[in-house]
């Protein structure tokens, strides 16, 4: 019988959700991205756009969804 590989996993996230009432500004989606076990970063997914900064970094990147589908458009697909 053939043994299985054993998966090491790289990545992992860790959520917390904040629920003032979901139609409304104030509510969020934190997700913390860790690879080998070190934070490479925090996004924040609101109502109106999303927020990223770097593990170790204080300044903070607001990107609108209409540029964020952008941005995943030519990442994915090219020109």
């Amino acid at each position: 019988m053939p043994r299985k590989k054993k998966v090491i996993k790289k990545h992992s996230v860790r959520a917390n959700l904040h629920v003032v009432e979901l139609t409304r500004a104030g509510s969020s989606l934190d997700l913390e991205i860790y690879a080998d076990n070190e934070k490479i970063g925090t996004m924040i997914i609101g109502r109106g756009s999303l927020v990223w900064f770097g593990g170790k970094r204080q300044l903070r990147k607001r990107i609108p969804w209409s540029r964020f589908a952008e941005m995943m458009d030519q990442l994915a697909y090219g020109k």
